[in-house]
Formats: C-alpha cells, structure tokens, sequence
C-alpha cells in the first residue's frame, strides 16, 4: 500500500484551517467519501467546508450543546443557522461523545469518568484529533452519517480546523467499534 501524504502543522489553531480544507477535498477527491463531519464553534467553519466541498461531499456542522458556556446560551447564532441551512448543512448540537453527564459527575465528586479518559488518551494525538472523533461519534448519534462506511472528520483546537481523520465512526453505545483508518492532517508540534 503507498504511503499517502499526512499534512502536519507546528502550531495548533484557525490559521490551519485552509490548508486542512485543502488536504480533505484532495481526499475527498481521491477516494470519493460522501460525508465530512466538521466541528465548528460559531458556523463558519463549516460553511468553509460546504464552499469548498459543493456537490463533492456532504458536510454536516456539530457544535457546542447549549449550556456548554453557561446558561441557556447556544454557540451557533440565528443568522449562522440560517447561512448553514440555506447552504443544506446539517447542525448537530447535542452532548458531548466524550463528556456528557459524566463530566458533571467528575466536577461535582471528583476523580475522572470513562469518557473523560477516553478523550485523554485520544488527546495524545492533539485536541483536534480527539474533537474529530468525538463529532464524528455526535453526527452517528443524530443519525447523519453512517457506521457502515468511512467518512472524514475534522476538528480543531478553539477555533478553526487543525486536523482530519478519515474513520469508520460508530454510535456512542458501540464506540468501541470506531476504526480511526487514516490522519489527513494534525497538529506534531
């Protein structure tokens, strides 16, 4: 099998964002995957990847649960749900994969929960890494991408885009069948 080309950043972060866009459409491209799950914070960044991907692939947006800044107070504003719907994007806003009513739990009494110490070891490979598998296990929950075939993934650290996984991605009550297949992009520094 050739070795296929993994695009790596120094520095975590949005000024990634572009050339993690360009490293997914070369693999939408190249294999023909049909679903790209991108986590966003605000919706542009998902409304970058519908620009770039029209008609090549479908992107679906996940984002913060409400309450995830306190409060009732929800991360996608009414106009950026809006721009996201008329540009066909999906918006997935629920728990997180990796957190959930288990962080609660650890805040309130201590000590770490099973997802928590999953997110840590996938953390090992960068923040984006592990808000990529964490969205794609999110848009499976909803029911928008399926656990029968690959589809990429792509997260970041804050704000933007600063890694790319293609994977077979699987529901919360069969995580343990997700198959991280490939890095497209990452954060090595």
């Amino acid at each position: 099998m050739p070795v296929k080309k993994i695009t790596y950043f120094n520095k975590p972060g949005k000024l990634n964002t572009n050339a993690v866009i360009a490293a997914v459409k070369v693999m939408v491209t190249e294999t023909g995957i049909e679903h790209v799950v991108v986590a966003t914070t605000s919706g542009a960044t998902a409304l970058a990847f519908a620009k770039a991907l029209q008609k090549k692939a479908t992107v679906i947006a996940v984002t913060y649960h409400a309450g995830w800044h306190g409060g009732d107070i929800v991360a996608i504003k009414p106009q950026a749900r809006a721009a996201l719907e008329k540009a066909g994007v999906p918006l997935v806003m629920c728990s997180h994969a990796l957190s959930g009513i288990s962080r609660s739990v650890s805040r309130k009494f201590g000590g770490p929960n099973y997802p928590e110490l999953i997110a840590a070891t996938f953390k090992a490979f960068g923040e984006g890494v592990k808000v990529a598998v964490e969205v794609s296990v999110m848009a499976a929950d909803a029911g928008l991408v399926p656990t029968d075939r690959d589809i990429i993934a792509v997260g970041g650290t804050g704000t933007g885009s600063d890694a790319a996984i293609l994977l077979r991605t699987a529901h919360q009550n069969s995580f343990f069948t997700l198959r991280v297949r490939e890095i497209i992009a990452m954060v090595s520094g």
